[in-house]
């Protein structure tokens, strides 16, 4: 890597540290309307011009940047925009990159295989599962030529208010949370692909969400070690290729007031010397409000490189960022040396994924290993664990699906999130009727009028708030029919805090299909509920809480 790096100009060696977004579904043809938006932001008109013109160490892909139509095509997008890279300037390749958490954040939907996100294998508590979802999911990312995940999440959630993490989270438990990091890292890695630890020095209790203001973590230097620290340690023991910084102020580790993306206490003094980090710090996104308050956009990526950090994620300004590290050179406030201190760690990890000697994404594989019908039931398999029974203090779970029992299902319907899902309360009647029950999905403002006759109402909530509120109203008028009303949680097991008190109550942790599946199972009696919960509800359920029953 040194002999790549020691031909290397300035410029492409600055280069290797971005990674950016691109607009479009081709790397030299992209609809008019994703050519006009490169060219406004970058100046160029094509995913393949962007890559030359910059010299870039990695693009990330985006749904809303239509970069993720269909497997094929973001596999045919992975090799264009190998052949601009490695056809041009240094000739290194791309490391090309996601945010495939699963569950809660996914770019990639079906006919992907799309697994339970964090807190649902939190659910189940088997790291074996964790890993065998990594696995498959970094075998599919690898076959469309993605390379580097953004996941896992290794922060630890103990705040019910954290309105970015959540259900992201494995749990509250920092051991728990520990060894299914650690799981995933092995998985993700065992199939050739990069995982990446996020958000350090941990987000899990934070109040703000971190794309629109900067968090402050109150944490004492005390909590923060046995918190928030283990699940980092676990996954730089289980040799994670990279770690991704979060921007967040957190005055015990550093006073300064500065987000640790840009803090070199944190990132140089305790991820790397205290957890003895050698891998690749790469910045979250640049574009995030929480990165860009105390300092300009034309800042940011010098103190990032200052405090420590290799990879420079998706800037605002491209242009702009690399002409600062370019003049911070130039200075003598960044040196020559510290640039190709990254841009070493950025060219071995390529090399350790192979993407020095790896060959396009052939389409034909691509179909045959991405939503491989084994990659499908093992998805339902590992579902099968986390659905979690609350409560059912009359025994209504499970129905007599042989009776064929009046459902009527109801609740919130959010957007999927990878948009190729849903809409859940359709789903979950769907597959209550494949299982035998006669099961019909309504609008909530029509959902009271037509809960008489039916055995059960089933209402599914998504982040209810504190206090009064839609949901909650719904909830209540529907208990006043005197309907046995089946709340099932489909985001933040939370909700029942919330809510009044249901007949029985369930919680999924993700509004997608292969979580809705499992919690039909569960509801008529194909499959007993077995998932525990990974994070206490307050005044509600303890850590660990899940009633079981016979299938």
């Amino acid at each position: 890597m040194r002999r790549i790096l020691g031909r290397m100009s300035l410029a492409e060696k600055i280069g290797q540290l971005f990674v950016s977004r691109v607009y479009g579904h081709a790397a030299t043809g992209p609809d008019p309307e994703d050519a006009a938006q490169n060219q406004a932001q970058f100046g160029v008109r094509t995913a393949a011009e962007l890559v030359s013109r910059y010299h870039l160490g990695g693009v990330v892909y985006f749904a809303w940047a239509h970069n993720t139509r269909t497997p094929r095509q973001i596999a045919e997008l992975s090799a264009g925009l190998q052949r601009a890279a490695t056809g041009s300037g240094a000739g290194v390749p791309l490391l090309l990159s996601v945010d495939q958490e699963h569950g809660a954040v996914a770019r990639i939907g079906r006919p992907a295989t799309l697994f339970p996100g964090a807190m649902a294998l939190g659910a189940s508590g088997s790291a074996a599962d964790a890993r065998r979802a990594a696995r498959i999911a970094g075998t599919e990312l690898a076959a469309m030529g993605i390379r580097q995940d953004y996941a896992p999440v290794a922060d630890v959630n103990v705040n019910p208010a954290n309105p970015v993490i959540g259900v992201r989270s494995f749990g509250s438990d920092p051991q728990a949370v520990a060894r299914l990091v650690a799981a995933q890292v092995r998985g993700y890695q065992g199939a050739g692909v990069a995982a990446t630890a996020k958000h350090f020095p941990g987000h899990g209790d934070t109040e703000t969400d971190s794309h629109v203001g900067l968090p402050v973590m109150r944490h004492s230097r005390a909590a923060w070690e046995e918190l928030d620290e283990p699940p980092f340690r676990a996954a730089v023991r289980a040799g994670v290729d990279a770690i991704m910084t979060a921007h967040i102020v957190f005055p015990a580790l550093d006073p300064s007031g500065d987000p640790a993306t840009l803090s070199r206490p944190i990132v140089t003094g305790i991820l790397r010397e205290r957890l003895g980090f050698r891998g690749v710090v790469v910045t979250d996104a640049l574009d995030m409000a929480g990165v860009r308050q105390k300092y300009g956009d034309d800042r940011v990526p010098v103190l990032a490189l200052l405090a420590g950090c290799d990879q420079l994620l998706n800037p605002p300004d491209l242009a702009l960022a690399q002409r600062s590290v370019r003049e911070a050179v130039a200075s003598g406030e960044l040196t020559v040396a510290r640039i190709e201190e990254s841009v070493l760690r950025i060219l071995e990890l390529k090399a350790r994924r192979g993407l020095f000697d790896e060959e396009a994404p052939s389409p034909g594989a691509v179909d045959e290993v991405v939503g491989a019908p084994e990659h499908l039931a093992a998805a339902d398999r590992i579902a099968a664990a986390t659905t979690t029974l609350l409560a059912d203090p009359g025994g209504l779970i499970p129905f007599d699906a042989s009776a064929a029992p009046r459902l009527l299902v109801t609740g919130t319907d959010p957007v999927s999130p990878s948009g190729t899902t849903g809409p859940p309360t359709v789903v979950l009647a769907r597959e209550l009727a494949a299982l035998g029950c006669r099961a019909t999905a309504v609008a909530p403002a029509r959902a009271v009028a037509a809960a008489p006759g039916h055995a059960a109402v089933l209402v599914c909530t998504y982040n209810v708030p504190e206090g009064d509120s839609p949901q909650r109203t719904l909830v209540a008028e529907l208990i006043a029919t005197g309907v046995p009303v089946v709340l099932v949680a489909i985001r933040n097991p939370y909700d029942p805090a919330r809510l009044p008190d249901c007949a029985a109550e369930l919680a999924t942790y993700c509004w997608t299909d292969v979580e809705l599946r499992a919690a039909a199972r569960v509801l008529a009696g194909a499959a007993r509920p077995r998932g525990r919960l990974p994070v206490p509800v307050p005044g509600r359920y303890p850590l660990g809480h899940g009633l079981t029953g016979d299938a």
